[in-house]
């Protein structure tokens, strides 16, 4: 039987512990405000976490004329770098040309050219693409990352696992993240800046009462509910930003959002250098190929409509098929199903534009406040992995007015937990850790300043040798480790870490990863008890 509990008032109430919702906590938390964000699962656990892990400016947008989106991401993508140059860093990708290159059919700049060069019949001219390029360098200014040149693919390592029919390409720059751990620092970042953070916490009710939201939670893991007061709620749903609207705040709103999925491939490793691969295909689509994870290469995505949030995306057989086909195209050795290792998928909360196609749907977000039943509420529709920092600004640029007195913007430049070093030192570190940790192989040293960055040492503690770490799960996961992600992270499962905090679940068993779950849930059982006592 449940039973509930009463809080006193707070002045935001977050719903949902996706890159938005944790990186408006962080920013409103940072400002003074009292904040509470409730996560039905684990954080990162539907689309933060299923992203092709880029942050970039969004080459192909340029096609639909979506010039400020592309220059507000390229701007921000070093903004972000600095900030977390643990958990980002410049990636250089190569985009291989050839006279076949198509537009999508329904670009803007398909029909333009259509129109003014028939004989085209929508292929893609070299000059278009170096003009594109030209824009993408210096739309949004450069400081780290440098700019496009041209290559020659038959006589460097970028051309050797191509098809011989390739022999010039552009290299650009863009970024990797790690999208998850983006967002569970964002989260820990609001908390010790005073949010209240609820993992696997569903929101069962919200209703205005006179002059603010009370909001009714569930813990998902022991049934009991709370009853929250807040001054104004933010809807950061993600794909059930609608379903909240329509069932949970019970409010009329003309916006919407539309449900795109993407799926993603990972096989084994196909090439040995360390670029990425912009490959556009004779139907007008796009796909990456990465290096992923040391050992692996992930490609993707696709685009296709979803209609039920609460359907589990997958990637579907076609999808694979599809994407080891058009990697195909350019591999001289084809990629098969028998490459593939994983696959993963997630939906995209596009805002519903009217556009004719998923592709085609704008990656831009949209912030909507509702004040006219009293207490106001934030619906946030959109927006893509690289500008979550600006949508949280844009949000609280909303949120405010409510607020008097509250505080300006002031994340840009300041690093997320682990990420205070530049750029260019992350191989010192590595070293660093590698010497005063000697027990540590050159992965794992380097794994895990890729994770914690200078928190890295905090995790090892005064460790001497491997057995002082604890138990070992595999894949150099030890239970030292562990209890930070428990204590620091709001790691919970097994799931939550070897999927979300770090990919090990790509190098362990089914039997060491359920191992690793009794360890956690033993280890959480015990937590309550001494708790309760």
């Amino acid at each position: 039987m449940s039973t509930t509990r009463k809080d006193s008032m707070t002045d935001l109430f977050v719903i949902g512990g996706g890159i938005n919702g944790a990186g408006i906590a962080r920013d409103a938390a940072g400002r003074g405000l009292s904040v509470t964000l409730a996560e039905m699962n684990d954080l990162a656990s539907a689309t933060s976490s299923a992203s092709t892990k880029l942050f970039h400016g969004g080459l192909r947008y340029l096609e639909y004329f979506e010039v400020n989106l592309v220059r507000k991401a390229l701007i921000e993508r070093e903004v972000l770098l600095k900030a977390m140059p643990h958990i980002s860093w410049p990636l250089r990708f190569v985009l291989p040309y050839h006279k076949d290159m198509r537009f999508e059919n329904s670009t803007p700049t398909s029909k333009l050219l259509n129109t003014v060069m028939p004989w085209m019949k929508g292929r893609r001219p070299a000059w278009l693409i170096r003009l594109g390029l030209f824009m993408y360098d210096n739309l949004g200014g450069r400081e780290i990352l440098p700019g496009t040149k041209t290559v020659d693919l038959r006589k460097g390592p970028e051309g050797a696992p191509l098809k011989e029919k390739f022999a010039q390409a552009y290299e650009y720059s863009d970024c990797w993240i790690e999208d998850s751990r983006l967002t569970v620092l964002n989260a820990r970042d609001a908390a010790e800046r005073g949010a209240e953070v609820l993992t696997r916490t569903k929101v069962v009710s919200a209703a205005r009462v006179d002059d603010h939201w009370e909001i009714t939670t569930e813990d998902r893991d022991t049934g009991k509910t709370r009853t929250h007061h807040a001054k104004m709620l933010v809807n950061a749903g993600g794909p059930w930003v609608g379903d909240i609207i329509q069932t949970k705040i019970r409010i009329n709103s003309k916006e919407g959002v539309r449900l795109v999925r993407g799926s993603h491939i990972v096989t084994k490793k196909l090439y040995d250098h360390d670029k990425c691969y912009f490959f556009q295909g004779e139907d007008g689509r796009i796909i990456f190929a990465i290096p992923y994870e040391t050992d692996f290469t992930l490609i993707g995505t696709t685009d296709s409509e979803q209609e039920d949030p609460d359907k589990r995306p997958e990637c579907t057989p076609e999808e694979r098929d599809y994407l080891c086909a058009f990697a195909s195209n350019y591999f001289e050795k084809p990629v098969t199903v028998d490459d593939v290792v994983w696959s993963y998928s997630g939906v995209r909360p596009l805002y519903d534009d009217g556009a004719s196609s998923a592709t085609a749907a704008t990656r831009d977000y949209t912030l909507k406040v509702e004040d006219q039943g009293g207490a106001p509420v934030l619906n946030v529709f959109g927006g893509k992995i690289t500008t979550y920092r600006k949508l949280a600004e844009g949000a609280l640029d909303k949120i405010v007015p409510f607020f008097p007195g509250t505080k300006g913007h002031w994340t840009a430049g300041v690093p997320l937990p682990g990420g205070d070093f530049r750029v260019k030192e992350f191989d010192q570190l590595v070293e660093k850790l590698a010497g005063e940790y000697t027990f540590l192989t050159p992965f794992w040293a380097r794994r895990l300043v890729r994770a914690y960055g200078l928190e890295a040492w905090d995790v090892l503690g005064g460790a001497k040798t491997e057995l002082d770490l604890g138990d070992a799960f595999g894949a150099t996961l030890t239970a030292r480790e562990i209890e930070w992600l428990m204590d620091k992270e709001f790691a919970k499962t097994a799931e939550d870490v070897v999927w979300r905090r770090n990919k090990l679940g790509l190098r362990l068993s089914k039997d060491e990863i359920a191992k690793l779950d009794k360890w956690m849930s033993d280890k959480r059982h015990h937590t309550r008890k001494e708790a309760a006592e």
